[in-house]
């Protein structure tokens, strides 16, 4: 059995053509393997504010000082969603590229989650990532085309997938594959081959 925690951070639910493509890997991973799917929506789950109580008890945690009530009940709830990553053996992300970037539901929930003895730890000898035993699949999808040596390059404006990659390997995540859906705002014709090109890719690396 794959433990999965399946990261959905699209809005648009299965018209979404990052969430189609996820789903494509994970139907045909379940054909050849038992999944215990997790899924996190970031637009349906109560993802609690990281301000007042919670900055507060990540302070007095980071100083050896005792928390509140109120603290610890808001530290909790970011303790329960980092268990989540703790707890599975492979992350599947789908998320769509919002002004080069990520959707701010998904930025919030990787504020909650990256915290010391959360998902990551440290000392004097630096950082460690808590999630070594689990490997990634980001599909990541985009309206546009970004080819290397134009100024809509990766390099250039991807804020996007280098920024995934970024931080699951910094929370210790070093198999990561990813699956790229472009040209989504390109028409209808582009939009579908892509798509069909992304679902290939899925059921391919699913098997």
């Amino acid at each position: 059995m794959i433990r999965i925690l399946y990261i959905q951070a699209s809005p648009r639910g299965q018209r979404s053509a990052s969430a189609q493509v996820a789903q494509a890997y994970i139907d045909a991973l379940q054909k050849k393997d038992r999944v215990e799917l997790d899924l996190l929506d970031v637009w349906k789950e109560h993802l609690p504010a990281f301000d007042g109580a919670a900055l507060d008890a990540k302070y007095a945690g980071l100083s050896g000082q005792p928390l509140n009530q109120e603290q610890q009940a808001a530290w909790a709830a970011i303790g329960a969603l980092g268990a989540r990553f703790r707890a599975a053996e492979r992350i599947v992300v789908s998320v769509p590229m919002w002004n080069f970037g990520i959707p701010y539901r998904l930025k919030q929930l990787i504020d909650l989650v990256t915290q010391k003895d959360v998902t990551f730890t440290f000392d004097e000898n630096g950082f460690g990532g808590m999630l070594k035993k689990q490997s990634a699949i980001l599909v990541c999808a985009r309206g546009l085309s970004y080819v290397d040596g134009t100024p809509m390059s990766e390099d250039n404006l991807d804020y996007q997938k280098a920024y995934l990659i970024s931080w699951l390997t910094f929370l210790g995540v070093s198999e990561i594959k990813t699956i790229t859906v472009e040209k989504t705002l390109l028409g209808a014709d582009a939009s579908a081959a892509s798509l069909a090109s992304g679902i290939t890719e899925a059921t391919r690396l699913a098997a």
